[in-house]
């Protein structure tokens, strides 16, 4: 029945319920998933997601026929996301290179680039020393503080710090700028 955007942009523009629910069918799941890599947090995504359809339903007259549903739906579920996030938590520098990493994620189109881009940082983790990657991800991966990691190794704090520098600093030098602003969605902490 819908078998292309057009069509499917003009039931909704038709107010056919049948077409926002082809919309739901088609998209719930994967904006679901997408939202909760960015929030990492099931009823956030929900009430993301939820609001999004709420709105496009709103305003389905408005809709631009020669503009991709599924562009138009990835865009305003980040949109809502900033909304939300900046509506829950204080930003703070960190949150802010959060948010224009995530921004420069979403543009990139390629998911095959972006998945490459994904495997050089694991990879590239993965040749950092023993001890210096292992710090590197209960930092990042598990959200411990340089306090909880000394006493779990065994090391000093300032230990801790050197290895999180070393990491910081030979990942930098080996991945450059670009890919380098993966690592903040790759090991954020929910």
């Amino acid at each position: 029945m819908y078998k292309d955007n057009l069509s499917l942009i003009e039931g909704l523009s038709h107010g056919e319920e049948s077409a926002y629910a082809h919309l739901l069918k088609l998209y719930h799941k994967r904006l679901f998933a997408y939202v909760l890599t960015l929030t990492h947090n099931h009823a956030a995504a929900e009430d993301i997601i939820q609001n999004v359809f709420l709105k496009l339903w709103e305003y389905r007259d408005k809709l631009d026929p020669d503009y991709s549903l599924k562009n138009f739906l990835y865009r305003s579920c980040y949109n809502e996301f900033v909304n939300h996030y900046k509506k829950n938590k204080r930003i703070t520098y960190f949150d802010k290179v959060y948010l224009e990493t995530v921004e420069s994620v979403i543009h990139d189109s390629d998911i095959n680039l972006l998945e490459r881009k994904k495997e050089v940082v694991f990879h590239e983790v993965s040749l950092l020393p023993d001890k210096c990657a292992e710090v590197f991800m209960l930092s990042k991966r598990e959200g411990l503080t340089n306090a909880e990691i000394a006493e779990y190794l065994n090391l000093s704090v300032k230990t801790v710090e050197g290895h999180l520098s070393k990491a910081y600093t030979q990942l930098r030098k080996r991945l450059g700028v670009k890919i380098m602003s993966i690592l903040f969605l790759l090991f954020s902490k929910s």
